[in-house]
Order: structure tokens, then C-alpha cells, then sequence
């Protein structure tokens, strides 16, 4: 090879890269601020797994963990339905709110929530927020009408089935 072979490699290499890598970096940066993967539902009832369902994100029970009411003081709950929970969507339809920043880490998705206590779906607000030990956690706010008049949930990251803690 010569040396005008060598020059012409290393400039389109260099431009191979200038493309590729910050595409790479992006794409690493937003797999994090996904809310993609196993999470515990703030009653510690179910593991869900939310995952791509067409061009949204839905959440569909994978695990059984508890039988505890949503409603304060209540003990247990009696479903709605006679269905089972698992194999259920508790989350449909998640789109990524327009507005969104996407250079932010901070995403915010819009779809609904089913409450299974009494049948009825409601709007909810979804993201992914890092907790001070650094471990990810579902933020929901569940809301009729306007998100200013709504509730909060907190569910927990679960890396694995493996690591899976059954929470009080």
C-alpha cells in the first residue's frame, strides 16, 4: 500500500467513526432511561414486565407475589374479574409524551393503567428515575383528568428472577 491509500483508509475511518460512535453513545444512554425490563408493583403483588407491544410499551404480569389491597387498611383483595393476574396487561399503550427531550435522560411515556380491584382503566405518566444507591425505579403517576390531581407509584427495578426479593 502506499502512502495516498493509507491517508484515504484512515480519513474514512475516521469519518466511519465520527458517524457511528455518537449513534452508539445515544443509543447506550437511552437503553438506560427505558422502563423496559422486570419491576416490582409498589403492593409487592406482582413482578411486570414491560416490554415493546408494537410501537408502545406495555406491562404484562410475569409473576404472582401477593394478594395485598391497593386501598387503605384493606387486607387482601378480591379481583374485579375471575381472570388470573398472571398473563395480565396492567400497562397499555405507553407512547413517549412529544415534548420529550431526547437528549434528556429523563423520559417521560403516556398511556393507561389497569386497576384490577376494580376493573377500570386510568391515565397514567410513566418514567424511570435513579434512586441515591443508583438502582432504577418505575415512577407512575395515576391519575384522572388532570396528573395534578393523581397519585404516585414506585415500583422496583428487579435485575433478575434470580435476585428477586419479595417485598412487606
Amino acid at each position: 500500500m502506499n502512502r495516498v491509500n493509507i491517508s484515504r483508509l484512515m480519513i474514512n475511518f475516521g469519518f466511519l467513526m465520527a458517524c457511528v460512535l455518537p449513534s452508539f453513545v445515544l443509543a447506550q444512554a437511552t437503553s438506560k432511561t427505558l422502563p423496559v425490563g422486570h419491576w416490582i408493583t409498589s403492593t409487592g403483588n406482582f413482578e411486570v414486565e414491560v416490554a415493546k407491544c408494537g410501537v408502545a410499551l406495555c406491562g404484562t404480569v410475569t409473576r404472582v407475589l401477593g394478594n395485598r389491597s391497593m386501598m387503605p387498611g384493606a387486607q387482601s383483595t378480591s379481583s374485579h374479574d375471575a381472570q388470573s393476574a398472571l398473563g395480565m396487561t396492567l400497562l397499555k399503550d405507553f407512547t413517549l409524551v412529544s415534548g420529550s427531550d431526547e437528549s434528556s435522560s429523563t423520559k417521560e411515556w403516556k398511556g393507561k393503567i389497569f386497576n384490577r380491584e376494580n376493573g377500570k382503566d386510568y391515565n397514567c405518566l410513566m418514567s424511570v428515575e435513579k434512586r441515591a444507591d443508583g438502582v432504577p425505579e418505575l415512577v407512575l403517576r395515576i391519575y384522572v383528568g388532570l396528573p395534578l390531581f393523581g397519585k404516585t407509584q414506585r415500583w422496583q427495578f428487579v435485575e433478575s428472577k434470580e435476585t428477586l426479593v419479595k417485598t412487606n
